[in-house]
């Protein structure tokens, strides 16, 4: 059965960017001018997916806007002829068919998914996190379904991280039986450093058999006091072979300070309107504060 449906997990609080998500979800923060749900949902366009089901909760109204008409700003484009504009507004509101569903209590990424399982059904699925863009010549979401293809079976978007950085991520212990296919033994979410089977991270992306849901229906609060998505995985394992995929392309963390930072950074140098301005105000600024530097010495 192919994979035509993705769930797209927008429920959580945003606290590591308050306050500026006090009023506006997280996930419509901009990268440049784009909101950084927007590239989630683009890619899983890209990769073939007919059918997103957004899990939202409360004070996320921005993004079921984002993805509607708005009327009075298209008309106000188009009398003012400001037709590239009027392009890039409309978009949004033509990518997909988008649905939406609200995660009633904050328990958790593993929660959060079984909260569309009857949206899902009895069929593979695909789950991306808007914590992490990823940009590769074949859509990292197209180069997993392309796996599940071959295998059958679940598979986790996984890359290699800094061993100082496990602590922040599902960890997969695995055995390697192809380039970058890994058959998974087990997974462990945010071990400590020392105790990590590895250094591979699942990150963000996964493709799922309906079965979770049955698991995720029992399971218990793990770590943090939220049922985790890797746990029911690990439990899911124990019935169904999954594997986890060292995927291609450059992954952006964009669920943390720095790491939005840097994205933001990365993307507008990449455009031909921003590069040389982008280029000669960090110029500017670094001399600046080479200058500071050296007169407080």
């Amino acid at each position: 059965m192919n994979v035509k449906k993705a769930i797209i997990p927008a429920a959580g609080l945003g606290t590591r960017f308050l306050p500026a998500t006090k009023a506006m979800p997280k996930e419509m923060l901009p990268i440049v001018d784009k909101p950084t749900i927007q590239y989630i949902v683009e890619e899983a366009i890209e990769s073939g997916v007919e059918d997103i089901i957004i899990v939202t909760g409360k004070g996320k109204r921005a993004i079921e806007d984002h993805f509607d008409h708005s009327f009075e700003l298209e008309q106000n484009l188009l009398d003012k002829g400001k037709f590239e504009l009027l392009s890039e507004v409309q978009k949004s509101s033509k990518l997909v068919d988008i649905h939406y569903i609200r995660q009633k209590e904050p328990k958790g990424l593993g929660h959060a998914i079984w909260c569309a399982r009857k949206f899902i059904g009895d069929e593979p699925f695909a789950v991306l996190l808007g914590d992490d863009i990823v940009k590769a010549e074949t859509p990292c979401l197209k180069q997993m379904i392309d796996q599940y293809n071959l295998y059958n079976a679940s598979i986790l978007g996984v890359q290699k991280v800094d061993e100082t950085e496990v602590s922040r991520y599902g960890i997969v212990d695995g055995s390697k039986i192809d380039k970058r296919l890994y058959k998974v033994h087990n997974l462990v979410e945010k071990p400590k450093q020392l105790e990590a089977p590895s250094n591979l991270a699942i990150l963000g992306r996964y493709i799922l058999s309906p079965r979770i849901f049955d698991i995720l229906s029992n399971q218990k609060p793990g770590a943090g006091g939220e049922i985790q998505l890797t746990d029911a995985i690990a439990e899911l394992n124990k019935y169904e072979t999954v594997y986890a995929y060292d995927f291609e392309g450059t992954r952006y963390d964009v669920g943390e300070k720095l790491g939005f930072i840097q994205t933001t950074l990365e993307f507008a140098l990449k455009r031909e309107d921003l590069r040389n301005s982008v280029l000669n105000y960090l110029e500017a600024l670094m001399e600046k504060e080479l200058n500071d530097s050296v007169n407080r010495n």
